[in-house]
Parts: C-alpha cells; sequence; structure tokens
C-alpha cells in the first residue's frame, strides 16, 4: 500500500455484517461476510477483524471506519454512521457508474433508491415491516421445502408452470406453499412462484420510488437468479448484479470513510 492507510466500511444488517477495507488508492484489500447473530457490537468487530486479516492490517489500523446498515451506531470502531441508503447508492455507483437506480434485497429489508446522473439520492423506498420482499423470505420457504437456499435460483428457472402465490405475508405464504405440496405441484414450480412473489413485492417499492434503467440490485438476494429475472421481467430492463453483491453497502461506507479523511488531511 502506497501511504500505509487502509479505511474501512462496516455494514451491520439484522441477518449479516460485511466490511470491506480499502488502501489509500481506492483498491479492495479485505472483505468479510459473518452472521450478524445475537450480539451486533460483537459481530462488527470480528468481521473488521476478518477483513483487516486479509488485507493484512491490524484491525485498529484504519484511518477512517464508517459505520452502516441496521447495526450502524453499535460499531464501537466507527469514526461516523451513514446510512444504508446513502452507502448503497454509493457503492453501487462506483461498481456500475451508469446506474440510475439501485434495488437492495437484504436479510429482513429491502430498499428501491432512485440516483441522479451524480449518483445522489432522488428518492427512496424501504421495506423493513414485514419479512415478505426479504431474504427472510425465501430462508423460510427453503426449510419447508428442503431445499438449500443457493439451490433456489437454478430450481426457479426450471420451473415450467410456475405457481401463484397470492399472500403478501410470510405466515399465510407458507400455508399456500403446504397446500401446493399437498397437491402435488411440481417443486421447481413453486419455487419459481416463491421467486415471483419476492420480485412482485419489491416491484411495489420500485414503482412507488418511480426507478428508471440502468438497474443494478445488492443484497444477498441478488444471488438468486430467479429473483433477478422475474425482476427483469417485471422492470422490462436488464438487471445489473455486482459479482459479490452482499458487501455493496460496506464497499460505499469505506468509499466515503476514504473520501472524508481525504477531506479532512486537505
Amino acid at each position: 500500500m502506497s501511504d500505509g492507510a487502509v479505511y474501512a466500511g462496516i455494514d451491520v444488517g439484522s441477518a449479516t455484517a460485511k466490511a470491506v477495507l480499502l488502501d489509500a488508492a481506492g483498491v479492495v484489500r479485505g472483505t468479510s461476510v459473518i452472521a450478524s447473530g445475537g450480539n451486533l457490537s460483537d459481530s462488527a468487530q470480528r468481521c473488521l477483524a476478518l477483513a483487516a486479516n486479509e488485507a493484512g492490517v491490524a484491525p485498529d489500523a484504519c484511518s477512517a471506519v464508517v459505520a452502516t446498515g441496521y447495526g450502524r451506531e453499535r460499531v464501537s470502531a466507527r469514526s461516523s454512521a451513514v446510512t444504508e441508503i446513502t452507502c448503497h447508492a454509493r457503492g453501487a455507483l462506483a461498481l456500475f457508474p451508469e446506474a440510475r437506480s439501485v434495488v437492495d434485497i437484504g436479510g429482513q429489508d429491502s430498499k428501491a433508491i432512485a440516483l441522479d446522473e451524480r449518483g445522489r439520492v432522488l428518492r427512496f423506498e424501504m421495506n423493513d415491516k414485514c419479512a415478505a420482499g426479504t431474504g427472510r423470505f425465501l430462508e423460510v420457504m427453503a426449510r419447508l421445502l428442503e431445499i438449500e437456499l443457493d439451490a433456489f435460483g437454478g430450481r426457479a428457472l426450471q420451473a415450467a408452470a410456475p405457481v401463484k402465490i397470492s399472500s403478501t405475508c410470510t405466515v399465510f405464504a407458507e400455508s399456500e406453499v403446504i397446500s401446493h405440496l399437498a397437491r402435488n405441484e411440481n417443486v421447481d414450480d413453486i419455487i419459481g412462484g416463491l421467486c415471483n412473489a419476492i420480485a412482485s413485492r419489491v416491484y411495489g417499492l420500485a414503482s412507488r420510488a418511480r426507478l428508471t434503467a440502468p438497474t443494478i440490485m445488492t443484497g444477498g438476494v441478488a444471488r438468486n437468479q430467479g429473483v433477478v429475472k422475474a425482476m427483469e421481467a417485471l422492470l422490462g430492463a436488464p438487471i445489473h448484479t455486482p459479482d459479490t453483491p452482499q458487501i455493496v453497502g460496506a464497499y460505499g461506507a469505506a468509499l466515503i470513510a476514504r473520501e472524508r479523511a481525504g477531506a479532512e488531511a486537505s
């Protein structure tokens, strides 16, 4: 690293904690994703330590640390805290400069963010009151179907006739799935219906936020191609997904940490 300086972003969500370390040139040197668990402060510390270890530095060597996410105020190492809306927008724009909207689907909330040509947030809509439209919804259904969650995307793409999941409530949707299983419906069709259901829920946020293309999807659910394809069909446009969509908020936080440290130094 040119001057030895490192900058960290920590995104502490209700389901996972993510950390990204950048060097002075803005190059990613370390990343980490772990389950948040019951102690958000401890999860943040462990996540930062893992990313720092990958970067080859001590956790307390960071020149600035920006915390974001649900548990941002629990990050003891933070220099400052920034909302996840701002951090996801910043990270998404850095990865895809043409982006004009961000759809983030995390473990327990989802967001739709509209950006201007400079990457500033114009409008946003957020669902943090209900598990429907989040990764938790898919986790519940994966357990019910006894299928690994990572297999959901591929199975959804194999659906010949996705079933209709009409309930917007996770509990009632679970009952619907049980009914489909009782009728011996094809499991891939059920999974396809579940992915369509979560996309439909998030599309409601996107409509209210008046999103425009190009769109980037972030969060762990962005790894599920069934949901991505369903969202593309609803939006009528391709969706761009980063290689590591879970860390986009932490990446944006790290970029902000680096920018703020540079502004203070000047």
